[in-house]
C-alpha cells in the first residue's frame, strides 16, 4: 500500500483526492499548512507527496527546498494554479520531480504518482558506486562528495548515478530521457533545469567542477587536473 503525504490547504481539493486514492487502497495523510506538512515529511516514511505551492504558514517552494536541504528524497509532485512555464521551472529548481496545475484529471494524476513512486523505489541494490571524490550508496539512494551529503532529490540522484556508473563515458541526453520519463518527455527546458539543480549540488560547493557539458549530445563527470 502507498503512502502518501497532500498538503493542500483547499479542503475541497483535499477532500476529491481523499475519496479518489483511498478508492485505490492508497493511505493518506493530510496537512492543511506549510509547516505542518514539512514536520509530517521530515518525520513520516511516505511514498510520495503532493505539495501545493500557495500555502498559509510556508509556502510549498520553500516546503520542498527545506526538505530537500534536510536530505529528504521523497519524490514530490507539485500541485497548483500557477501554471506558466516559469512558474514549472522555479518548482523544478527547488526540488519538485513533476509539476501538475489546476484543474486536473485524477487518472492523470495518479499515473505520474505512480511513475515517480516506481522510480524513487527502482531496483535498489546494496552497492556503491564510486567515481573520484563521488560516492554513491544504491542501498540508501544517497549520494556524497568528499563525505558531504548532497541535497539532491529522486530526478537528480537518478541523473547523478547514470553519470557516475558510467564515468568518464558520456550520457547523452536522449538515454537520461527516457530513463526519466519513458515514452513522457518533457521539453529541454525542464532536464535543462534538473542539470541545473544537480550541478549546484555536486560542483557549485567545491573548487573544481566534476559535472560536463557536452554541447548537442550529453554530460559525463570528468576529474580535472
Amino acid at each position: 500500500m502507498n503512502k502518501i503525504l497532500l498538503v493542500e490547504d483547499n479542503r475541497e481539493v483535499a477532500g476529491i483526492l481523499f475519496d479518489y486514492f483511498e478508492s485505490l487502497e492508497m493511505e493518506l495523510d493530510y496537512a492543511d499548512n506549510g509547516e505542518l506538512g514539512l514536520q509530517l515529511a521530515l518525520n513520516g516514511n511516505f511514498d510520495m507527496i503532493i505539495l501545493d505551492l500557495m500555502l498559509p504558514r510556508m509556502d510549498g517552494l520553500t516546503v520542498c527546498n527545506k526538505l530537500r536541504d534536510a536530505g529528504n528524497t521523497t519524490p514530490v509532485l507539485m500541485l497548483t494554479a500557477l501554471d506558466s512555464r516559469d512558474d514549472m521551472l522555479t518548482g523544478f529548481q527547488h526540488g519538485a520531480d513533476d509539476y501538475l496545475t489546476k484543474p486536473f484529471d485524477l487518472e492523470i494524476l495518479e499515473a505520474r504518482m505512480n511513475a515517480l513512486i516506481k522510480r524513487y523505489r527502482g531496483k535498489i541494490a546494496p552497492t556503491q558506486l564510486i567515481f573520484g571524490p563521488v560516492t554513491i550508496n544504491q542501498k540508501t539512494r544517497k549520494a556524497y562528495r568528499e563525505e558531504k551529503l548532497l541535497a539532491l532529490n529522486p530526478t537528480t540522484y537518478t541523473i547523478l548515478e547514470m553519470l557516475c556508473a558510467r564515468a568518464p563515458e558520456i550520457v547523452t541526453r536522449q538515454e537520461i530521457s527516457e530513463k526519466l520519463w519513458d515514452e513522457s518527455e518533457p521539453n529541454n527546458d525542464v532536464l535543462r533545469s534538473h542539470i541545473y539543480q544537480l550541478r549546484n549540488q555536486l560542483d557549485k560547493p567545491f573548487e573544481k567542477p566534476l559535472l560536463v557539458t557536452i554541447p548537442k549530445i550529453g554530460f559525463r563527470l570528468e576529474m580535472s587536473e
